[in-house]
């Protein structure tokens, strides 16, 4: 069983992770006129970001991985 300490240390860098996917530098790359199966690149970016992050969390929450 994972330890709490470990547990917390985990939150911490996923919430450090989703910093870094929603900040500034990070979706300006993505901020393109371009469509990714008829979807604007920003918008798949930000749900596979989003989709990513909530999976970690899961897997963090429950003690997968």
């Amino acid at each position: 069983m994972d330890k709490p300490i470990t547990r917390a240390h985990r939150i911490a860098c996923l919430f450090l992770l989703g910093l870094f996917l929603f900040n500034y530098p990070m979706l300006a790359l993505f901020n393109v006129s371009q469509t990714v199966f008829g979807v604007p690149v920003m918008y798949a970016y930000l749900f596979a970001a989003w989709a990513l992050v909530i999976a970690l969390a899961a897997a963090v929450i429950e003690g997968r991985g």
